[in-house]
């Protein structure tokens, strides 16, 4: 039986992971692997006869990091091409997402327990060696590996890719690791530290200033800020994948056929177990996408803004790269007799846009690559009553808090000082929004962040300047586009803007809605 196989059996046994909170029991009660330190399952073979081989499965995720570490790469585009690459199965290309998310999610934390193992400082290592302790790293803490295997298997791989030399470096770090459990590796670097904020950081691997960020907007969009464990806690879930099928355009079934569930959420939607779902012909011809069901549900709002009637009217979309709620719109759009324009400011997303509207119908949208602060270059010199649009969605550029389940290593690459440097941008496009919408019409401002400096002030800032435009209610429409009774009771996702009776804004959460940490807010030109 192989490695993976072996996994695969403990998994049907009952095996549980090894984060906070679990314990390396299987179903009977027993302990895996958590001997007397002398009878450790460490491999008996000398360093000279283990194995001198990369796993596929583990090569893929070790790839990713180095992706990530050296191009300042996006872990979700990298994976997938290495999985392809490697021409993992659906079993070893789930290891592989498993393994390298996880490492990118966990890496402060892991980075932690490193420093407490290795005799230098971690930025003396080599890139290829650390990411590689990285790996075996969350495979003995975090997942349901044997730690033999945990042990072997990377010092394989840092034998076939870096050389023989790191190998004697990385099994002595990697048996320091393992002579500790995750909860007493937490319990570990928690002695000491007085801050709450940093103790939950590091338990659940997010840098304290985000752990600050995120209990305040709790506060901020009306929630409990005990709920913060329970957000972090659901940042390190491994997401669910999110399918959406254009409406008129694409259908679910093959993806129900091989094991998705419709979603719970909005319409035409599916969750999927993952896997390499460019296999599926649906999603090849570009009618079923991958996207969350909180960008859905945003999408869907502002096409249920306003009167029902949308025939002749001209959409925006004014950040619309990569292209994931622009198709949508444009598919509600071209059934709706609708037009949608798409802006893009970089050529690059532009083209990623194109790509993603293919499907829909050529008369129901048009690219355009510009700075959505120049938007007023849309009306042809006329002005907003004449030649303004009727629904604007402005998804600003944010720090992209609220999708740190699908993005695991922005958490580590953001800082504070984003804030002050996205804050002017965000408010110049809301700006620039609403100057080429026409009155009465509606601009619906996005973000994938619950940070109220992203979310409440800007819109606030930006209303406080304007006398031509009022926030609206995006609750109901938000309730209008979502399934029945999704975003009732505890799943309310609205905070009034004054009080009980004011317009309330929505703002989705992990924990809660399983989605991203969406913001919406919808206002109307005067």
């Amino acid at each position: 039986m192989s490695e993976h196989e072996n996994r695969a059996h403990d998994d049907r046994r009952g095996g549980r992971d090894r984060r906070p909170g679990g314990d390396r029991r299987n179903a009977r009660g027993h302990e895996r692997n958590r001997r007397a330190r002398t009878e450790r399952t460490f491999s008996s073979a000398a360093p000279s006869g283990r194995t001198r081989r990369a796993d596929p499965a583990r090569l893929a995720a070790f790839e990713t990091l180095r992706a990530v570490s050296e191009e300042g790469a996006y872990g979700n585009l990298v994976l997938p091409k290495a999985v392809r690459a490697h021409r993992l199965d659906r079993r070893d290309a789930g290891f592989a997402t498993e393994l390298a998310y996880g490492a990118l999610r966990w890496q402060g934390t892991w980075d932690a327990v490193l420093a407490r193992c290795v005799d230098r400082p971690l930025a003396d290592l080599d890139g290829a060696v650390l990411d590689a302790l990285r790996l075996g790293t969350h495979q003995l803490l975090a997942m349901r590996v044997p730690d033999h295997a945990a042990l072997d298997q990377t010092v394989g791989l840092v034998r076939a890719v870096v050389g023989a030399g790191p190998g004697g470096l990385v099994n002595a770090v990697l048996r320091k690791v393992a002579a500790r459990d995750l909860s007493a590796w937490i319990a570990e670097l928690g002695t000491g530290v007085a801050d709450e904020t940093a103790r939950l950081g590091l338990a659940h691997a997010h840098p304290a200033w985000v752990v600050r960020a995120l209990r305040q907007a709790l506060v901020a969009h009306g929630r409990a800020g005990t709920e913060i464990e329970a957000l972090l806690g659901a940042d390190n879930d491994a997401p669910v994948v999110n399918l959406v099928a254009l409406p008129g355009l694409g259908d679910l079934t093959e993806a129900l056929d091989t094991g998705a569930e419709p979603g719970g959420l909005v319409p035409d939607s599916a969750l999927s177990s993952g896997g390499d779902l460019h296999r599926l012909s649906s999603v090849r011809a570009g009618g079923v996408r991958v996207q969350d069901a909180g960008s859905q549900l945003v999408a869907r709002a502002l096409a249920a803004a306003g009167d029902g009637d949308a025939e002749g009217e001209r959409w925006l979309d004014l950040c619309a790269g990569p292209g994931g709620k622009a198709a949508l719109l444009a598919a509600l759009a071209a059934r709706r007799g609708a037009h949608l324009t798409a802006n893009e400011v970089a050529p690059h997303r532009a083209d990623l846009v194109r790509q993603a509207l293919r499907p829909v119908p050529a008369h129901a949208w048009t690219v355009r690559t510009g700075d959505g602060r120049d938007a007023h270059e849309l009306l042809g010199g006329r002005t907003a009553e004449q030649a303004g649009f009727d629904r604007v969605l402005v998804d600003a550029p944010c720090t992209g808090l609220g999708a740190l389940r699908r993005r695991p290593e922005s958490r580590w690459r953001r800082s504070p000082r984003d804030l002050a440097e996205l804050g002017p941008l965000q408010r110049e496009l809301l700006e620039a929004a609403l100057d080429v919408t026409r009155p009465g019409g509606t601009v619906a401002y996005a973000t994938c962040s619950p940070h109220a400096a992203e979310t409440l002030a800007v819109v606030q800032d930006v209303l406080g300047r304007r006398r031509d435009a009022e926030l609206v209610d995006a609750l109901g429409p938000a309730r209008d586009a979502a399934l029945p009774g999704s975003l009732a009771g505890d799943r309310d996702p609205s905070r009034p803007w004054e009080g009980p009776a004011g317009p309330a804004t929505v703002q989705l959460w992990p924990h809660v809605h399983g989605t991203d940490a969406m913001f919406l807010a919808l206002l109307r030109r005067r």
